[in-house]
């Protein structure tokens, strides 16, 4: 089966996909800073076992719409994407799938919009209900005097200023900090930090790629941001705040639809959030399955390809119809 490009209107202007496959639709959104390729292990898989799979560049990204104003890119604005993405396909419901942001963005999809999102599958982040102090006081009163790398993205421009004069090699660098075969050692310096008058990049491994990461891999990902700048994407960081604000009404809100979470042993996702895992009972009353991969870093359905499909397939086949 082929796969198709299109573009489809949403708020945002319009959102590009890319779909294989006929059957129940299963919306596929990535992270940062990544775009619709990092579901090319998914598409064919899931089309194959019977589904309509469409991965979507999020706003800001890729061939969809950038918006120039920073506070489009806040959550509430990205659920509406992808509810209008469905609607578009011609469909009333569908399951959605995140990974990183994706699942954020998967979580408060099903959250907000119950009557279009059935199912949700979270990877590598965790779903944590809204609450607590506003997160920007929370990620300024990590890691001492070092500066935690979402603040540090959270400033306009500043991020920016270190990615786009080597897109590609801060992408290598980047990918290679967060996986497995290539993250540093356990006493190296932490690349989620920046050291005072430092730049993330400075604690990257050099010289190698992670054995998932082809070099035509990264010439895909690099060209895109390349070509649409890293604004964009950093937005999503710089609009948690405000996400605060607009979820204020979903305080500790649970999610009820059928759920999934997969993580990576090896992620600091899992391993910060492991609070947030463990109240799954409460926060996640639908959760079919979790599950954390041994030797596994962040980019989990481009790490381990052949389990994500595995465990997404046998999750949507338990699905009612």
């Amino acid at each position: 089966m082929e796969v198709t490009h299109r573009l489809v209107s949403s708020p945002a202007g319009r959102i590009h996909l890319v779909e294989q496959g006929t059957g129940p639709l299963v919306l596929l959104v990535h992270g940062f800073p990544e775009s619709w390729y990092s579901w090319r292990h998914q598409l064919p898989v899931l089309a194959a076992a019977g589904y309509r799979a469409a991965a979507i560049d999020v706003r800001g990204y890729g061939r969809s719409s950038k918006p120039g104003d920073r506070e489009a890119y806040r959550m509430l604005e990205l659920v509406e994407d992808n509810a209008a993405v469905v609607h578009a396909l011609g469909e009333q419901s569908a399951v959605i799938i995140g990974h990183d942001w994706g699942s954020a963005i998967a979580a408060n999809s099903a959250l907000v919009r119950p009557d279009v999102f059935r199912a949700v599958g979270m990877l590598s982040v965790p779903y944590a209900p809204r609450s607590g102090p506003r997160p920007s006081k929370v990620f300024a009163q990590l890691g001492g005097d070092e500066e935690f790398y979402v603040s540090y993205f959270q400033e306009p421009g500043r991020a920016e200023d270190e990615i786009e004069p080597d897109v590609r090699g801060w992408l290598a660098g980047f990918c290679a900090a967060l996986s497995a075969d290539t993250m540093p050692a356990p006493d190296a310096p932490d690349p989620h930090f920046v050291s005072q008058g430092g730049r993330l990049r400075d604690r990257f491994p050099a010289g190698r790629l992670p054995v998932w990461l082809s070099e035509n891999d990264l010439d895909v990902y690099a060209g895109e941001f390349e070509r649409t700048g890293m604004s964009g994407a950093l937005n999503r960081y710089r609009n948690m705040d405000r996400d605060w604000e607009d979820l204020a009404d979903f305080d500790g809100a649970p999610i009820t639809q059928p759920s999934l979470f997969i993580g990576g042993a090896l992620d600091a996702s899992t391993t910060w959030m492991a609070d947030a895992i463990r109240a799954y009972p409460t926060t996640l009353p639908g959760l079919v399955s979790s599950q954390i991969l041994d030797d596994c870093g962040h980019w989990i359905q481009q790490e381990r390809p052949a389990e994500i499909n595995r465990l997404l397939t046998d999750w949507l086949a338990s699905l009612p119809a």
